[in-house]
């Protein structure tokens, strides 16, 4: 988050950003929206986070890359494809000054829509209270 404003919006947080991170940033929004257009957007951890039956993935801009945050299992489902990318447990850097693998993200995004959706289908069990 660039000065001291409160970044409220996920329009604010990609505004504040020099029009090519915006650019890239759009991407990726744009990919997230047109595989789940019901899910929700709001800042969280300072960051871009959308929700789907419960965090789906999260992003951010930082100095030298975006990282993008589609938990632990979407980074572990990809693990071979992201070998050239910086990446740990639940996260994975691309860096500003390489493309957007748009094919990859969109591939971990819809992992991660089908993963939410599936997980919230299960039928809960309710502990009964003697």
């Amino acid at each position: 988050m660039k000065g001291n404003k409160k970044i409220e919006t996920v329009d604010e947080y990609c505004k504040q950003y020099p029009i090519p991170v915006q650019q890239r940033l759009a991407a990726i929004r744009k990919i997230i929206t047109k595989l789940a257009p019901e899910a929700t957007e709001k800042i969280s951890y300072r960051m871009p986070l959308y929700m789907l039956h419960g965090r789906l993935v999260y992003f951010a801009v930082h100095t030298h890359h975006i990282g993008l945050y589609p938990m632990a299992s979407g980074i572990k489902q990809f693990a071979h494809q992201l070998e050239k990318y910086v990446h740990a447990t639940g996260s994975v850097q691309f860096p500003h000054d390489q493309p957007l693998p748009l094919s990859l993200i969109q591939k971990i995004i819809a992992f991660r829509i089908k993963e939410n959706r599936e997980k919230a289908a299960k039928p809960t069990k309710k502990i009964l209270k003697k």
